[in-house]
């Protein structure tokens, strides 16, 4: 076993495993090795992260940090970002992290490794209620304008999968739906919770049925850190089986957003 991380497993008294963590001097070196959790958090998901009314982050992904830390007996310090595409850019950099809050893509795998995830977000296609257009299936095509913020991960998503439709893009998602609205291309792609909350106040737009894809959020670190990816899949299996990521959802207002199962 090495001498990085031992892990264990334990059945709980409801029956479902839960994973024991042993903290090596080592390991809490190689997670934290300025002596102080560098977390980033990305804002322009709105699921995950928000604002608190003192001005610090909140939210399940800051919640997540700050339990993070508080196991490995350091201090948490935040860098916040607007868009995830900035959480990527920022590693190895100036304000580079430990761990970040970021969906799982395969091109940003070339420098990051990804926990499982612990919360599933639905992408979904907003339109105008006058749009033809009726299922997700029925956008890429030639002639369809999708407003995306740049680098999120349903644009990544879609940068794989279109063939036909356009992409016109905007900095952060928040901009994105500033662009559907005032450029009128013919679809908005974002995360499916935010825009049912923007539709039940702003009449003439809808949703298009189902999914286009499925967004897995998890811990992200530095791919070199091997010891840390290891630890932080225990850690959130753990948090999920505890029950802690349904509160922090809960206690963050985001009663729609959805667990991820346990891993495999």
């Amino acid at each position: 076993m090495s001498g990085l991380l031992a892990l264990a497993l334990l059945v709980s008294l409801s029956g479902e495993v839960a994973v024991a963590l042993d903290l090596t001097p080592a390991l809490r070196a190689e997670i934290a090795p300025t002596g102080t959790l560098r977390a980033a958090i990305n804002y322009g998901n709105p699921v995950l992260a928000q604002r608190g009314a003192d001005g610090a982050p909140a939210g399940v992904s800051a919640d997540l940090a700050r339990e993070l830390g508080r196991r490995l007996g350091v201090p948490v310090a935040f860098e916040t970002f607007d868009t995830a595409g900035h959480v990527v850019a920022a590693l190895g950099g100036p304000r580079t992290w430990d761990v970040a809050f970021l969906a799982v893509d395969p091109e940003r795998g070339r420098t990051i490794a990804f926990s499982p995830p612990y919360v599933i977000i639905e992408g979904a296609y907003l339109v105008r209620t006058d749009s033809a257009l009726t299922a997700n299936d029925e956008v890429d095509r030639a002639g369809i304008r999708i407003a995306v913020g740049r680098n999120t991960a349903y644009d990544l998503f879609l940068g794989r999968h279109l063939q036909a439709a356009e992409r016109i893009y905007a900095p952060t998602s928040a901009d994105a739906l500033t662009l559907f609205l005032d450029a009128k291309p013919d679809v908005l792609a974002s995360v499916r919770q935010p825009l049912e909350s923007y539709v039940k106040t702003h009449p003439g737009l809808r949703i298009l049925p189902g999914r286009f894809m499925v967004i897995e959020q998890t811990v992200a670190t530095p791919k070199e850190r091997a010891g840390s990816a290891a630890y932080m899949r225990a850690f959130i299996e753990t948090m999920k089986a505890s029950g802690f990521v349904a509160e922090a959802l809960a206690a963050s207002g985001q009663h729609d957003a959805v667990v991820a199962p346990a891993a495999p």
